[in-house]
């Protein structure tokens, strides 16, 4: 008896000893599991990569990347992350491109619900992908000297960039663990010279020949490249506190951005002896390089800050409310003559530029019933202009009979916009959806006895104060199967508003058809439809398929013919995805959209203009044994301008691009690894705007810009990495 007893507590530990074996396996694969969760990778990879051709033949490629002077580059990333266990503490450091750039680098630490903070550093550089030949002394400078080339061609190259530098820090604190305290601060710097350039014709009727070629028309005129100097610094500050409850989270906060611009303005010189000897000068010598020789006003500083509060409110598990409410004040009042710039109005020291902006929305979604889903939404936007109204001499000289003046306007506005949607679950797995959306716009359009009415007539028939637009939207859904899901959505709107505001010379209230200008296509009665189609299709476990297909229409009519008359758009898609194995997969994608434009111009003819863009890709992934990872893709892509018009037009201007991209890596132990990537890109850029049938645009004094249309370049990088814990 006994020696039955001692046999079954023996079993008994076996089987307690057998349970807990098992549970300690278990914990042996969970811990394994949360190891890799807690204690990421780091890793170090350092490298180098070479780049064919000529900076001339790589511009497109290198306008970004940092690889645009030199043929061989060294690349270093770095991916760090540690927990310490002891006190909970997250570190981060992550950075990327380090020796170009465009490098970028990233410290933070983590308590997790404690707090967080967060060091941030980017750079990029953009290289023209133009080569400008010019005489230019001082290029990017605020007095920069033209001087004249005996040829296009005869000068030297000039290569502008444009560098940007930011720094940004960020602050988290838990207060309770209701209230969370978030802080950003961003300073980044802007600098370099961007292309740019100004210029006059001195053709009839335009209030430029007076002023600029004597009074004499239709004897040409000058442009000129000027580079715009740049040395911009915007300060971006945001705090907010968030809270959470039972049923709401609240958000309230305050955001201010700051611009200031270095520079105030440009002052050409035109007063090199070469110039006296060029030809396209000549003609009205004095008057011509005394107007080019005008200030060129740059970016003025400016500030905007804004106190919000937003959130949400759950009324009960199925109706859920947001709302929002943001008060933003915005100015920019720098002096004129900090800025070097004269000929302001008397007692008028800035634009003193003031606008004011209330911001209010709210939104309601209910489930009323398990089928029914209700949406309901409304944003207000009422932004008060209280900029001064002067008349600012924009033309004047000794040369004129009279200074014209020209008014600035108040832009206030005042906009609504209304949403409301219900979707319901119809019987035999289809889903229907309607909504209604309502917007309307009201503005304040200058008076036309305003001292701006002339000069809006020479570009703008007309301008409306108020606009209102009403769109009406359904959509079917449908599940075929678990591996067919479709559906499409048609979407039709209207746009009206109160009668117009004519501007200019040449109409009376009875034919406003005699109008100059045009009207704002934003503002004129529009039709609009739009069909769209999707569907996702799995004929096997291993292959998908995404379809998506659009066509539009916008039709628009105004008082007068010329403007905006019509726009059409279509688009078509698909995405497919394909699993060979669990270490093979294929990817791939086509797509093609086109948008035509037809315009009506005031002098009786009829443009189109039409945007092709076609692209399609394929790429592969795949493991072939345990050390070895490769992949890579082929893309192409071709957008296409095509400008037609009544008696003719402009030549095409198209963007083709071929990619292949190609990586390995190769494991060279567990903690180690090589990769190489290999990078070939053949583009073609066809403009006319620079050259056309080989001949290259000139300025005034024979400065040219140039961009070599096609380009090859190859790129081949190797880098070894390093991984730890």
């Amino acid at each position: 008896m006994k020696s039955s007893k001692q046999k079954l507590v023996f079993r008994k530990k076996i089987l307690a000893l057998s349970v807990l074996m098992a549970i300690g396996v278990a914990h042996a694969d969970e811990d394994e599991d949360v190891v890799k969760l807690t204690k990421n990778e780091s890793s170090v990879s350092v490298g180098a990569g070479n780049i064919t051709g000529y900076s001339a033949d790589r511009s497109i490629f290198t306008q970004y990347n940092g690889m645009r002077n030199n043929d061989v580059n060294i690349l270093l990333d770095i991916n760090v992350l540690k927990l310490n266990d002891e006190k909970g503490l997250w570190t981060k450091i992550e950075g990327h491109n380090l020796l170009l750039d465009d490098r970028e680098f990233i410290y933070s630490q983590n308590k997790q619900g404690d707090w967080k903070y967060s060091l941030e550093y980017n750079e990029i550089t953009h290289h023209e992908i133009r080569t400008i030949n010019t005489g230019l002394r001082g290029a990017g400078s605020l007095s920069p000297t033209i001087v004249s080339l005996s040829a296009p061609g005869a000068g030297s190259n000039l290569n502008l960039q444009l560098q940007r530098q930011a720094e940004t820090l960020g602050v988290e604190k838990w207060i309770t663990p209701s209230l969370l305290f978030e802080s950003t601060f961003k300073n980044e710097d802007k600098t370099g010279a961007r292309l740019s350039g100004e210029g006059v014709t001195c053709t009839s009727g335009s209030p430029l020949s007076r002023f600029a070629c004597g009074g004499t028309a239709n004897l040409g005129g000058a442009v000129l490249m000027l580079p715009e100097p740049v040395s911009t610094n915007t300060k971006q500050i945001e705090a907010k506190l968030n809270y959470s409850g039972e049923k709401f989270l609240v958000s309230g906060g305050y955001y201010g951005a700051f611009f200031t611009d270095n520079y105030g303005s440009i002052n050409p010189n035109l007063t090199d002896p070469s110039n006296a000897a060029n030809p396209n000068f000549n003609s009205h010598a004095t008057n011509l390089l005394g107007y080019l020789s005008s200030q060129i006003a740059l970016q003025p500083n400016s500030q905007s800050q804004q106190l919000y509060v937003s959130g949400n409110y759950a009324f009960t598990p199925t109706t859920h409310s947001t709302f929002k409410y943001a008060y933003t004040h915005a100015t920019q009042n720098e002096s004129f003559s900090s800025m070097g710039l004269t000929g302001a109005p008397d007692g008028v020291s800035s634009l003193g530029g003031e606008v004011d902006t209330n911001l209010a929305q709210f939104g309601l979604t209910a489930r009323p019933m398990p089928k029914l889903s209700l949406l309901a939404n409304v944003r207000y936007e009422d932004k008060n202009d209280k900029t001064p109204t002067a008349s600012y001499n924009v033309l004047s000289s000794p040369l004129t009979t009279a200074p014209t003046y020209s008014n600035n306007y108040s832009s206030s506005s005042t906009k609504v916009n209304g949403k409301i949607e219900a979707a319901y679950q119809l019987p035999d797995h289809y889903r229907a959806t309607l909504g209604v959306d309502y917007a309307t716009v009201q503005r304040a359009a200058p008076p036309t006895s305003s001292g701006a009415a002339t000069d809006l007539g020479l570009a703008l028939g007309g301008l409306r104060a108020n606009t209102r637009e009403v769109g009406y939207r359904a959509e079917l859904r449908r599940s075929f199967t678990d591996t067919f899901n479709t559906a499409i959505i048609y979407v039709h709107s209207q746009r009206n508003g109160d009668d117009w505001t004519f501007y200019g010379n040449g109409h009376t209230s009875t034919q406003p058809i005699n109008i100059n200008g045009t009207l704002p296509m934003t503002m004129m009665d529009r039709n609009r439809d739009k069909v769209r189609w999707t569907a996702d299709w799995s004929p096997i476990s291993k292959l998908s398929f995404q379809f998506n297909a659009e066509e539009g229409k916008d039709t628009y009519t105004g008082p007068i013919e010329t403007g905006m008359r019509d726009t059409n758009m279509s688009s078509l898609g698909v995405d497919a995805v394909f699993i060979l194995s669990e270490s093979w997969k294929l990817t791939g994608y086509l797509s093609k959209s086109d948008q035509t434009l037809h315009v009506n111009h005031t002098a009786e003819y009829l443009a189109e203009l039409t945007d092709v863009n076609t692209s399609v890709g394929f790429g592969v992934i795949g493991k072939p044994t345990s050390k070895i990872d490769v992949g890579g893709n082929i893309s192409y892509m071709n957008d296409s301008n095509r400008y037609n018009q009544t008696g003719g037009g402009l030549p095409d201007v198209s963007y083709e691009v071929t990619s292949l991209k190609l990586f390995g890596k190769y494991s060279l132990q567990k903690n180690s690894d090589f990769r190489v990537d290999l990078v070939h890109q053949a583009s073609t850029l066809n403009e006319w705007s620079w050259g056309s049938n080989g001949q290259a645009f000139a300025y005034t004094d024979n400065t040219t810009v140039t961009l070599q249309p096609h380009q090859c370049v190859t790129f081949l990088g190797g880098s070894y990495v390093y991984k730890f814990r």
